[in-house]
């Protein structure tokens, strides 16, 4: 058990990580720290919170263990922000679903003052907001803790147990080998459906009307914030971009034996498709 753990800007993932912790006792003390006045004052309601407080550098002040649930794009600035706050040899995690630069200069915005392992819960939802967020949100769901290969190595056992602790089920990865993979089982889905709903967009829309279960499965994730997806694709963009070229590749050769009345090369690869889908791991 940890004396304190400390989350910063508590959305869906970081306020299920208060709520987790609190269920599982990992903490004697729960702190949270959000943007907005406003939330900060609904937070303070919350039997899975001890304290909110109106900094991020009083936050992470007597805490084991900080949790940073921002943005991609907010993850490094908050680091830099609180490093000469953190308590010596206190660990920083963080929940963002790139990892390269965020792990590097993470890693440096810490330095002497104490440990940052990145981490990626693969438990994200088309909901936001810490009001949406749930203890169990964790349970079995797959997590890449990716430390550098200069990473301390009992601060990153420590944050694989952290993560475990909560209910996921952890792997090692390197921050890039990271990027790489979650660019094609992660963002390159959430490019797909949300695609496919802008190009049904210009049709008629009486057709949504319409609207079965295997578009509403393929389009759940459509559903997502926007402005949360585009801080994720720029700062993946490379990965992104490669694996939409291999997509590209494999969508215009289904097309070309549609085109060609292929329907043996058709069925080879609905089966290939169908094969891989009924391999993956089942969800609780």
């Amino acid at each position: 058990m940890s004396a304190q753990i400390t989350i910063l800007a508590p959305g869906l993932l970081g306020g299920s990580v208060a709520q987790a912790v609190r269920t599982h006792g990992l903490a004697r003390r729960i702190v949270l720290w959000a943007r907005r006045p406003e939330t900060r004052l609904a937070l303070r309601t919350q039997p899975w919170c001890d304290a909110v407080a109106d900094t991020p550098e009083t936050a992470v002040q007597g805490s084991d263990l900080v949790v940073i649930a921002a943005p991609v794009d907010r993850i490094v600035p908050l680091i830099q922000q609180i490093a000469a706050h953190l308590a010596p040899g206190a660990l920083v995690t963080d929940v963002g679903s790139v990892k390269g630069e965020i792990c590097r200069l993470g890693h440096l915005a810490v330095g002497g003052h104490g440990h940052f392992v990145g981490a990626h819960p693969m438990a994200g939802s088309e909901k936001t907001g810490w009001a949406h967020a749930s203890a169990g949100l964790f349970q079995h769901r797959a997590c890449f803790v990716t430390p550098l290969p200069e990473t301390d190595a009992k601060a990153t056992e420590a944050i694989v147990r952290f993560w475990h602790d909560v209910g996921c089920e952890v792997t090692t990865e390197h921050p890039d080998k990271h990027d790489e993979i979650v660019a094609h089982i992660s963002h390159l889905p959430q490019i797909l459906a949300s695609t496919l709903c802008a190009f049904l967009a210009k049709k008629d829309p009486r057709w949504r009307n319409h609207a079965g279960g295997g578009l509403r499965d393929t389009t759940r994730i459509a559903a997502s914030d926007p402005h949360l997806w585009r801080t994720i694709l720029e700062q993946n963009r490379d990965e992104v971009l490669r694996a939409l070229g291999g997509y590209e590749d494999e969508l215009h050769a289904l097309r070309s034996s549609l085109a060609n009345r292929d329907y043996l090369d058709v069925v080879a690869r609905l089966e290939r498709s169908q094969a891989y889908r009924r391999e993956f791991r089942p969800l609780p």
